[in-house]
């Protein structure tokens, strides 16, 4: 699998990791193993690297890479309450997101040699997260509070902000929020409306 390729993980009937890629044609699916209990977050780090990352069946978080060529899973350990999320801001750095037991978020990322510790960011979430990076030294986390609106934390290079709802009209959303960057300064949220089950989409344009 090359920088060409693209590549579709999800967890199987089977609560194994599967994998299927495109590189000029599409491959079969292939079974990565498991068991896991929720939805993986996958997350490119640079040419041919790619990680993965879901809840086991203790609950702690578990991690496999393609390097290139599959590593085996480990645990990363914690207690997680939802399936995780993960960002990557810069080439071999990676941040994954993850609901404790606690209903807090908690984060734990990679700087290219070791693993950090968990580090609890706070707040009641009543969804698992969403996180994205429009950039370096950025990431962006939106989760459901406990009013079922959308609630976001930032970083950039000099710290973490607090917890704000986004301003404007309030919504009420069914599950966690999705979102994605394709420019600097530019996110885009997707959320689900409960009473209609609609798919709502929302963009945010930050100064980069």
């Amino acid at each position: 699998m090359g920088p060409q390729s693209t590549r579709c993980l999800f967890r199987g009937t089977d609560d194994q990791l599967w994998h299927k890629w495109w590189d000029g044609s599409w491959h079969d699916w292939e079974p990565l193993g498991g068991p896991i209990t929720s939805a993986p977050a996958a997350v490119a780090l640079g040419v041919d690297r790619i990680d993965v990352f879901a809840r086991g069946t203790d609950s702690a978080l578990w991690h496999k890479a393609w390097l290139p060529g599959w590593s085996g899973w480990d645990s990363l350990g914690g207690g997680l309450s939802s399936a995780p999320a993960a960002a990557s801001w810069y080439v071999n750095r990676v941040d994954v997101f993850v609901r404790g037991n606690d209903n807090a978020l908690w984060q734990k990322y990679w700087d290219g040699s070791v693993w950090s510790d968990w580090q609890s960011l706070r707040g009641a979430l009543t969804s698992g997260p969403a996180a994205a990076s429009w950039g370096d030294n950025r990431l962006d986390v939106f989760v459901r509070g406990t009013d079922n609106d959308v609630w976001r934390r930032w970083w950039n290079a000099d710290g973490w902000r607090d917890w704000a709802p986004l301003p404007g009209r309030r919504q009420s959303i069914l599950e966690e929020p999705g979102v994605s960057s394709w420019a600097p300064g530019r996110l885009d949220l997707f959320v689900q409306e409960p009473a209609r089950s609609q798919l709502l989409h929302r963009w945010i344009q930050e100064p980069a």
